[in-house]
């Protein structure tokens, strides 16, 4: 069975997360799991696309950086792919782990891919600095600091912090944040 799992960082990508969903459709996946997350956060749809190979299935996925984030984990997904009897095929590289050159393969343009981000962020950080010296770094709008008004009245209303998040578009850390800092946190047990 094709198994497919389809992932954008940001709620915004709507059409990404759609064109991948089309794609994974069209090359056979009878199951496709879908979300809207950075792979830096806890990645729900993937660990329930994870449970739900069986031996035999391949795990397909549009791209590897839809997957992974880093060498290091694309090779802790693979590992649990591959023990449960499944393989891994990206569609836009025409790689399948079912093979050991795909296997090879696979590690050589993971190897590349963490360089090449690497290398970005390297680039990023020196710009910033750069931009610092000048004065010309405001860094990020600080957005769910903006919310905080409606965090702690959802909160005083009985909500949990992912209800809260999910509700205003925040992360849950953020809630978590502003709880604290409004000395919240220590007046709800449990």
């Amino acid at each position: 069975m094709l198994v497919g799992y389809a992932r954008t960082s940001t709620t915004e990508q709507t059409a990404g997360l759609e064109a991948q969903r089309r794609d994974l459709l069209a090359c056979g996946c009878e199951e496709v799991f879908a979300e809207q997350v950075s792979s830096v956060q806890r990645r729900e749809e993937l660990e329930k696309a994870l449970k739900f190979v069986r031996k035999g299935d391949i795990l397909v996925v549009t791209k590897l950086d839809r997957l992974a984030r880093s060498v290091t984990d694309l090779g802790k997904l693979l590992e649990r792919i591959e023990g449960k009897g499944a393989s891994l095929r990206i569609l836009g590289m025409n790689l399948d782990t079912n093979t050991p050159t795909g296997r090879l393969l696979l590690n050589l343009v993971g190897s590349i891919a963490q360089f090449e981000r690497e290398i970005m962020l390297e680039r990023q950080r020196e710009g910033i600095a750069r931009a610092k010296e000048e004065g010309k770094y405001k860094g990020r709008a600080k957005t769910a600091r903006a919310k905080s008004v409606d965090v702690l009245a959802l909160f005083d209303a009985g909500r949990g912090a992912s209800e809260i998040a999910n509700s205003i578009g925040i992360g849950r850390a953020s809630v978590y944040r502003i709880l604290a800092d409004a000395g919240r946190l220590a007046n709800r047990a449990g």
